[in-house]
């Protein structure tokens, strides 16, 4: 977004995204003091009463007692600590735009092992609670579980990048963390607005109206952000692509395929599953334009990395609902679930895990590059007998995305 209406947009986003996540910290933090206190004040509970009805929180309440009961000691050290990771991520993306790296370093520390502490009491809460037992049913539990692997394994990747010198696959996995961090806050904004499109429908519900697409905004807010933090025109090292013609042709039939299999299975689930399949389609179109939009855009302009990360992410969105569609019955079968339950869980997780696997491809490209830059420059040496140099493409090169690259909007 190299305009300079892109970066407004770029600034706007960034601006919104902090705002949420200061409003959301103290929501997290008083979140359960409730259930271990019956009366005790709550600022979500209390705003959630007003803008919807104390009916509504009441019954969501009541419902959430039991499983949180059993758990409550893992889930409040859970929910103060991501309200604490509410405040860090903002910090840390400003102490990167402004090239504080000893206080970025200090403070990526701390926030790695907070994800590490917090992530450890929603996984002691999973174990403790059946998923027929949790919280908005099995559907909503297996959701939780896929995010928390999701958060815990792209932070750990984030890390093991910005110690082996990968500062732009650094940057993408942990935006794709707080990507999935951001659920929460994202969860509780449709706790507020859905009623007022769906009256009458509970907690529980609504719930399950919104992971039908928030895993796949997150992920996709992610991506977004990457490309927009990232300069570079060409990746040093690889020539082609990972992502020619006949992959994404057949990663769109495999799609269209999958896609008309869940538009029946949830049309078949009367009322529910239509109002489910607009949840999940909606955002789905949405997100998939934007993405083949990006990708014709960056070829026009001749940047052809930008055009690879966008198209690697386009295959991977086609693929989402087949990787879904295939779910399903494995989940019914593996754990006994009914077909709409298993419907919600496997459109829940598919587009955040397909999104997860185009990172992971992304960040082999760059792999692949450090090592043909390396192997070029073994080559150059050989007949010398020189030590072989440092590649400039390899700390250097992969710096532009989080060193130069960080807080430019160029080539996205």
């Amino acid at each position: 977004m190299s305009t300079g209406t892109g970066i407004a947009w770029g600034r706007v986003s960034a601006v919104a995204v902090t705002v949420v996540c200061l409003v959301y910290a103290p929501i997290a933090m008083t979140e359960l003091w409730p259930y271990a206190t019956p009366g005790a004040p709550a600022i979500g509970e209390w705003l959630l009463g007003r803008s919807v009805s104390a009916e509504f929180v009441a019954d969501a309440v009541r419902d959430r007692m039991g499983p949180y009961t059993r758990s409550l000691v893992p889930l409040i050290v859970h929910s103060v600590l991501g309200g604490l990771l509410m405040l860090l991520g903002p910090v840390q993306l400003l102490s990167a735009v402004r090239r504080r790296i000893r206080l970025h370093r200090v403070l990526g520390t701390v926030f790695a092992g907070t994800v590490y502490v917090s992530m450890a009491g929603a996984a002691l809460y999973l174990l403790r609670t059946p998923p027929a037992e949790a919280f908005s049913g099995a559907a909503f539990w297996i959701v939780l579980a896929t995010i928390l692997v999701g958060t815990v394994g792209s932070v750990t990747f984030g890390v093991l990048a910005a110690v082996r010198g990968f500062p732009d696959l650094h940057q993408r996995w942990l935006l794709l963390c707080y990507g999935f961090l951001m659920t929460a806050p994202l969860l509780r904004l449709e706790w507020g607005a859905l009623p007022a499109l769906y009256p009458g429908l509970s907690l529980q519900d609504i719930n399950r109206v919104a992971i039908m697409h928030l895993g796949a905004l997150v992920a996709f807010g992610a991506l977004l952000a990457s490309r927009a933090l990232d300069r570079r025109t060409e990746l040093p090292g690889p020539t082609g692509t990972w992502a020619p013609g006949s992959v994404l042709v057949a990663a769109h039939a495999l799609g269209a395929a999958g896609l008309g299999w869940i538009t029946y299975a949830l049309l078949d689930q009367g009322t529910q599953g239509r109002r489910l399949l607009v949840a999940y389609l909606v955002p789905y179109v949405l997100t998939y334009a934007v993405i083949a939009v990006r990708a014709t855009r960056a070829r026009g302009r001749g940047a052809v990395w930008a055009r690879e990360e966008w198209r690697l992410h386009l295959a991977a969105q086609c693929l989402a609902p087949a990787f879904s569609a295939v779910t399903v019955p494995v989940l019914e079968r593996t754990m006994g679930l009914d077909r709409l339950t298993s419907l919600i869980a496997g459109v829940g997780i598919g587009a955040g895990m397909l999104s997860y696997a185009a990172v992971a491809v992304v960040s082999l490209r760059v792999l692949h590059g450090r090592e043909v830059l390396e192997r070029q420059g073994e080559s150059a040496d050989a007949p010398t007998g020189r030590a072989t140099p440092h590649p400039a493409g390899a700390g250097a090169g992969a710096g532009s995305g989080s060193g130069s690259g960080v807080g430019g909007e160029g080539s996205n």
